[in-house]
């Protein structure tokens, strides 16, 4: 990548996109593998998900299914609150389905974990876990992660769909915030 294609907000990149195709391209083979005889439902965590989600599911080849959730524990802030709330619930019943939650970044767990009991409650077949990102170092709940992209050190970062108040989800690449801007 060169100099000109990254953002001016950007300290460095972490994550290119080539590195994240590949990634995603791997990922969606050992899904199509795990669930050949019985295709999960695939259930993205807006908004910062779209660009994992809809990258992701063009990997995988069996019928796969899509739905969506919005829950909310940061605001506008750049550390989760652990209160989660739900801004957007499911449209379809996945009472006896294979459900595979497909997240753009793990941080503390604490969403995550809130957001796993709250779809087990609802009867699924089963559910596991897809993140792009990990931030191992972060983690302040265990959780069972089936497929991780990539492990991350505990730094801010944006892009591809992650996001600081709304902005940077676009740019094509994962890349590590630069303080000064949510630090002024």
């Amino acid at each position: 990548m060169s100099v000109p294609d990254i953002h001016p907000d950007v300290e460095r990149v972490l994550l290119s996109e080539e590195d994240i195709r590949t990634r995603l391209t791997e990922i969606g083979a050992q899904i199509t593998a795990d669930y050949a005889d019985e295709p999960p439902i695939l259930v993205g965590v807006l908004k910062g998900a779209v660009m994992v989600m809809a990258d992701l599911a063009r990997q995988i080849d069996l019928p796969v299914e899509m739905d969506w959730m919005a829950v909310s524990s940061y605001g506008s802030g750049t550390k989760s609150s652990g209160v989660v709330r739900i801004l957007k619930d499911l449209s379809a019943d996945i009472s006896g389905r294979h459900v595979l939650i497909v997240e753009d970044i793990i941080d503390s767990g604490l969403t995550l974990k809130w957001l796993l009991s709250n779809l087990r409650s609802r009867g699924p077949a089963s559910v596991q876990i897809c993140t792009l990102l990990r931030k191992p170092d972060a983690a302040r709940v265990e959780i069972d992660v089936r497929y991780v992209g990539f492990d991350i050190p505990t730094e801010f970062v944006i892009g591809y769909g992650l996001d600081y108040a709304e902005r940077y989800r676009n740019i094509p690449y994962v890349g590590v915030l630069k303080p000064s801007v949510y630090e002024s």
